[in-house]
């Protein structure tokens, strides 16, 4: 790994990575890449997960093409000179910021969309103009595997390269002085990272999660809220940062919800989830026991089927929870879909205050008081009103959390700017040199005051 980033950092040295023209030639060589290799990578995310060709190309091949495109189209305007005004006590000069590459960048990727996000990052780190090492999970062996060995067959290592292993890897890797750190992955995990980097000052993003909570009120479309909620309960088997963490609903609408979310989810994956091709599995016995433990909380309204062998859980409505039980602890981070009552939303507004700031945060209301008063009273990420997942597909939408969930953002020209640092400079005339900051200064105090204020 030391080896790995000294090649990378003379790599950068030598200027290569900062012409525009090679990093538009760079990116079409992902999204070629991406083209070329879609077969192979889809069938590693199902050997590692069980999941349907149609919801990987969705979630992670399709986002990634998006993304390209974007920073392909906008690019040279991203990294233009941008001109500023100058001030009075600077006259006369010129003023501008200038976007520059960090350097050698480290991107940490997680397993539950093994692809994107190992590669979404990455388009922001080519695009601002700097080398990356990826270091992508160690639950999802099948993808971590052919990431490694098509990056390595498309880019040279002192550009690009995946460094494969598990906990000894990352902690090697964390002990070194990279210019930039992008983590996504759990809070207690990056709070490591944090730590680590905070020993060569290196900066960092910090992708991470939490408990984000979805309030129905009475108003909501009750059909379209629970088909809606379903689905980002069940894609990748909730195994999503952003997924619908537990459900906080009016209680004079909980029964026809309810109803309505079992019929979602039938009409998704008819009777048996464990037999239709598109509902994926739990990524390893690890998750698969802890998700397990929160069957046993409240009452199972629907679902609550599991399967160790095939790491299988199916989709499961929950009851009767209160906030002291275990499923209401922690992020979830499975298809198990906790469910709360409220009288009036003040209670589900204070029930959201008692958990740190989460990723993702959505409502489903047709009253648009509601609506601004959760959003006006709410920390969180990002969200949606009446839907959810949805924010992090537009790439216009800067993403990231806050407090606990995170720090920095990405996604189009924001991945840009996070893997750019902007300089600042003025560029002073020399045809006239102001007196008045040279000593002495008897009689200059009246004057300076007047030109700062």
């Amino acid at each position: 790994m030391k080896e790995l980033l000294k090649k990378q950092r003379v790599y950068f040295r030598s200027g290569t990575t900062k012409s525009v023209t090679f990093r538009q030639h760079q990116l079409r060589t992902l999204k070629n890449l991406l083209t070329e290799h879609e077969t192979e990578l889809i069938q590693a995310v199902t050997a590692d997960f069980g999941k349907s060709e149609f919801e990987t190309y969705a979630t992670e091949i399709g986002l990634l093409h998006t993304e390209i495109n974007y920073a392909l189209r906008k690019l040279e305007k991203w990294a233009k000179p941008k001109k500023v005004p100058s001030t009075k006590i600077n006259f006369p000069s010129r003023n501008y910021i200038v976007p520059e590459p960090y350097g050698a960048t480290l991107i940490i990727s997680p397993w539950n969309y093994p692809i994107q996000l190992a590669l979404l990052p990455l388009v922001g780190a080519i695009a601002a103009g700097n080398t990356a090492v990826i270091k992508p999970s160690e639950y999802t062996p099948h993808t971590s595997s052919a990431l490694s060995t098509v990056i390595g067959n498309w880019f040279q290592e002192e550009y690009i390269a995946v460094a494969e292993g598990a906990i000894d890897t990352n902690k090697e890797l964390l002990a070194l002085d990279f210019d930039y750190i992008f983590f996504t992955g759990s809070t207690y995990v990056g709070k490591i990272v944090m730590k680590a980097a905070s020993e060569h000052l290196t900066p960092v993003t910090l992708e991470l999660g939490g408990k984000s909570p979805c309030i129905v009120d009475h108003t909501a479309n009750l059909k379209i809220a629970a088909r809606r909620i379903a689905w980002g309960k069940c894609v990748n088997a909730g195994q999503t940062c952003v997924a619908p963490d537990y459900l906080l609903i009016h209680s004079s609408v909980k029964k026809p919800f309810m109803d309505e979310f079992i019929k979602a989810v039938q009409s998704f994956y008819g009777d048996d989830p464990a037999q239709s091709p598109d509902y994926p599995r739990i990524v390893n016995t690890q998750h698969f026991k802890r998700l397990s433990n929160y069957l046993a909380n409240g009452h199972i309204i629907s679902g609550g089927d599991s399967d160790s062998d095939e790491l299988y859980i199916s989709p499961t409505l929950l009851d009767d929870v209160s906030l002291d039980d275990p499923v209401m602890k922690d992020e979830i981070f499975g298809p198990v879909l906790p469910v709360l009552t409220f009288e009036n939303i003040d209670e589900a507004i204070d029930i959201v205050h008692q958990y740190p700031k989460p990723l993702s945060l959505y409502i489903f209301t047709e009253d648009e008081q509601t609506e601004q008063l959760i959003l006006s009273t709410c920390s969180f990420g990002g969200g949606a009103v009446n839907d959810v997942l949805i924010h992090l597909g537009n790439h216009h939408l800067p993403f990231g959390g806050v407090g606990n969930s995170g720090m920095g953002s990405y996604h189009g020209k924001t991945s840009f700017d996070t893997f750019s640092h902007y300089k600042s400079i003025i560029k002073k005339s020399t045809w006239f040199d102001l007196p008045l900051r040279y000593a002495p200064y008897k009689g200059k105090l009246k004057w300076i005051k007047k030109i700062f204020k």
